[in-house]
């Protein structure tokens, strides 16, 4: 990590300028009336759009929420299209970007700073957000910690609910690094030192939602994709982005896991049940002075495809899920997410197929290596698995249950899965939605849609048409520039007549030998399904 000064430009990557992006974009929706703290929640549920509060609570401060709920905000946040993401978020991944430590006095988000007496948690827009939460909650928090026995500083995402001025709930019963720092300083005696930035750039979620080895405080400048500023907290040795809107200082103290807290309505769609959790001691409270705050909407069933936390996951699931297939030598045309089902649960792949059972191999290969995934639905190339339609067109007449499931017993999922019971495993399932390997222009199974016809004549007439080899009904149309398309019926009837056309079994013309009056049968027809009924 460089120190000193730096010419880092800590407005690029501010939550402020972000939304002021969004806003262009006609992606954020603006309140500008005085809205109470309990009136925020309805309001961010009830639209597709981020939405900015200018006046929010009784301190009439601005929030924002949403602001990553949709793959076009996440595309904006890396500053590419939708259609560069993967290889965008992929190629940041590749490049280590430098960390600079910047002076207190140049760090923006020490521009206000609240110590001692000083420290009201009370008066932030913690707010309700769930029916049956056990509090008001902060959903935005990233924590930025050192583990003590290494050195490594990690990153992760969290949520806080009110006790008193200065202390907080937080959750720490997940699988986590957080998790496994912090019980080992229990287990010590130690109190763990912690900071939380709460109004961050996107980017910043989508660095925290990442484990790697590594130094995961470093992940926040490759995303960016360029250096990064960061500055010691003023209460602990913990370092955090420069530009964030707002710190929170302090520590989880060393009783461990002594308080309550909960419920609240997670990625699931469910609530969490209240379990015992650290408590966390607030030292100091930094903020620019024009701060913004943010708020995260998680876990409200039936709209979670507009979470925050779903669009991460479903971009880091679809990205990795793509390098891996093509590592194992399959040809991915698309993979996407289900946000709505609930964290990573859902996942469909639109693959091409090149040798038998490759559908069933990539159902094993996601499995084995996205621990979260339990379903998995594989079509061919020519479904637009983001299209329901399309997707339920080609489950209906691609799928038989007897043959094309995929069950998997005894696997690890999500441990907030509330169908698995209490049980640590449960079954997995894949669904193959392909076609027969093998049978590609076989008419019975080749999807029927418009033709939309163009090009000039090629030919004079049908019968020339014809002579090049067998064409379809509508081929012969745009091959001789029709308009209409009669009078090909008419010149192929007159072939009938004079006994000189004949059709294979996918219907296409020929110009053969036949009795006049009858169309002759090039080889054999397909079984006719009705046969018998």
């Amino acid at each position: 990590m460089a120190r000193g000064n730096s010419d880092i430009d800590t407005e690029k990557y501010r939550l402020r300028c972000f939304v002021e992006h969004l806003i262009d974009l006609g992606e954020v929706e603006v309140h500008d009336e005085p809205v109470p703290l309990t009136g925020l929640s309805p309001i961010i549920e009830s639209t597709p759009k981020a939405v900015l509060f200018k006046q929010a609570g009784p301190e009439r401060v601005e929030l924002v929420a949403k602001t990553a709920g949709n793959r076009r905000r996440l595309a904006a946040a890396f500053g590419v299209t939708e259609d560069k993401l993967y290889d965008t978020y992929f190629g940041r991944l590749a490049n280590p970007q430098p960390l600079v430590e910047i002076a207190s006095s140049d760090a923006p988000v020490h521009e206000v700073v609240l110590t001692d007496r000083d420290v009201d948690l009370s008066r932030l827009p913690f707010h309700p957000q769930h029916a049956y939460d056990g509090s008001c909650y902060l959903s935005a928090a990233i924590d930025f910690t050192v583990d003590p026995g290494t050195g490594r500083r990690n990153v992760g995402c969290r949520r806080l609910s009110l006790r008193n001025r200065t202390e907080c709930g937080t959750n720490v019963t997940a699988p986590s690094d957080l998790k496994r720092i912090y019980t080992a300083c229990v287990a010590r005696g130690e109190k763990l030192p912690v900071t939380f930035t709460v109004g961050a750039h996107p980017l910043d979620f989508v660095a925290a939602t990442m484990r790697q080895g590594e130094d995961e405080l470093a992940l926040i400048a490759q995303m960016r994709g360029e250096p990064a500023a960061v500055v010691k907290s003023l209460t602990n040795d913990v370092r955090v982005p420069a530009d964030a809107e707002m710190t929170l200082e302090g520590f989880l103290d060393e009783r461990g896991y002594v308080e309550p807290e909960g419920p609240y309505g997670e990625y699931m769609g469910y609530y969490g049940a209240i379990h015992m959790d650290p408590v966390f001691h607030c030292t100091a409270i930094t903020m620019r002075r024009d701060v913004l705050h943010l708020t995260l909407l998680h876990g409200s069933a039936f709209v979670l495809d507009q979470t925050d936390s779903a669009n991460i996951s479903a971009l880091r699931t679809e990205a990795e899920a793509m390098r891996i297939l093509k590592a194992t030598g399959r040809d991915p045309v698309a993979v996407h997410l289900c946000t709505l089902s609930g964290g990573a649960n859902t996942v469909r792949v639109a693959l091409r197929q090149r040798t038998p059972g490759e559908a069933r191999q990539a159902i094993a290969t996601l499995f084995g290596a996205i621990r979260p995934v339990k379903h998995i639905f594989v079509f061919d190339e020519d479904v637009d698995i983001r299209d329901e339609g399309q997707v339920a067109w080609a489950m209906g007449t691609r799928f038989q249950a007897d043959e094309d499931i995929v069950v998997l017993q005894g696997m690890m999922g999500m441990t907030m899965d509330p169908s698995l019971n209490g049980r640590r495993t449960g079954a997995k399932a894949g669904f193959d939605c392909t076609k027969p390997f093998g049978r590609a222009g076989e008419i019975p199974l080749t999807r029927s849609a418009a033709r939309v016809f163009a090009g000039p004549a090629r030919f004079q007439s049908v019968e020339a048409a014809l002579a090049g080899g067998p064409l379809f009904y509508a081929d012969i149309v745009e091959g001789i520039g029709s308009d209409d398309g009669r009078e090909v019926a008419a010149a192929l009837d007159r072939l009938r007549q004079e006994g000189r056309l004949a059709r294979d079994r996918d219907g296409r013309y020929y110009l053969g030998s036949s009795r006049p009056g009858v169309t002759g049968i090039v080889g054999s027809l397909y079984p006719d399904p009705n046969e018998g009924t």
